[in-house]
């Protein structure tokens, strides 16, 4: 069986020839350029896609996959999550982690567990975890030094410092 890793999402069709925009998931955009193909899901199904051409943007990629020829062929894509097979992962430097890596992680702050990671945002400024809490609650805590202690990739286990500091309740219902 064929793992996949999610690398970036489709986002909007361009112009009349079956382009697309996508923003790539990826810290390393060259590594994206270098890509043959990608997968998406299509009824619970990874399909295949290839590149006939890429360009890069200022924050996305502008892409046109073969035999997607016009807006309405193209349509199909928009929204879809892109993946790329485990053969094809670049390897990440110490510190730096796959999104997918990081979701359904179980959260920790001075050794008791306070939620799972349910999405990752990628800002401008830096990323920011989407932690849903136990009562449901959904808090963000920024992916930086100074909030994350500690990511075991393995376990899948995100160590928070001391968060009661910076993750206040809402006390105003």
């Amino acid at each position: 069986m064929t793992d996949y890793f999610l690398i970036g999402k489709i986002i909007s069709s361009i112009g009349r020839n079956g382009k697309i925009k996508i923003i790539s998931y990826l810290d390393f955009k060259e590594r994206f350029i270098q890509l043959n193909e990608i997968f998406v899901d299509f009824f619970e199904d990874k399909k295949s896609l290839k590149f006939e051409f890429i360009e890069e943007g200022k924050d996305c990629f502008f892409v046109k996959f073969k035999n997607f020829d016009s807006d309405e062929e193209s349509e199909i894509l928009i929204g879809k999550n892109i993946y790329v097979n485990e053969n094809d992962l670049v390897k990440m430097p110490k510190d730096h982690f796959f999104i997918n890596d990081i979701i359904g992680s179980n959260v920790f702050c001075n050794d008791v567990k306070i939620g799972i990671v349910k999405d990752v945002l990628n800002l401008p400024a830096n990323d920011v975890y989407v932690i849903t809490d136990l009562d449901n609650k959904e808090r963000m805590i920024p992916a930086v030094p100074d909030f994350v202690e500690k990511f075991d990739v393995d376990e899948k286990i995100l160590i928070l410092k001391k968060v009661d500091e910076y993750y206040e309740e809402d006390d105003e219902d």
